[in-house]
């Protein structure tokens, strides 16, 4: 899916790393919450409340997901994230993602 239509759009965006880390917040109409962000090259850490898909579209980086070695992505690529969790990540050119959050 390349564009999302009928959505509504959170005007204040989620910022972390000093801001080499943004997103903005899309709710659908079924209630479903998706962020689209853009990550800067640097080492991350993220954790979730809720699972997540995450769906990288363009950019390179590493991985390391919760009971897995460090592996490298080829974009476009998705990959799942447990609830209650963390993973970690190594950006090594400017990435564009899409996170969907699994209720």
């Amino acid at each position: 899916m390349s564009k999302f239509e009928n959505v509504t759009v959170v005007k204040k965006a989620n910022i972390y790393y000093d801001g080499k880390v943004t997103s903005r917040t899309v709710e659908f109409a079924d209630g479903s919450v998706k962020t689209l962000g853009i990550m800067m090259p640097g080492e991350y850490t993220f954790g979730t409340n809720e699972a997540e898909i995450m769906e990288i579209m363009s950019g390179e980086l590493d991985i390391k997901l919760p009971g897995e070695e460090w592996k490298t992505l080829h974009t476009p690529e998705t990959f799942n994230v447990p609830a209650n969790s963390s993973f970690d990540l190594k950006i090594k050119t400017v990435t564009d993602y899409c996170c969907s959050y699994i209720k």
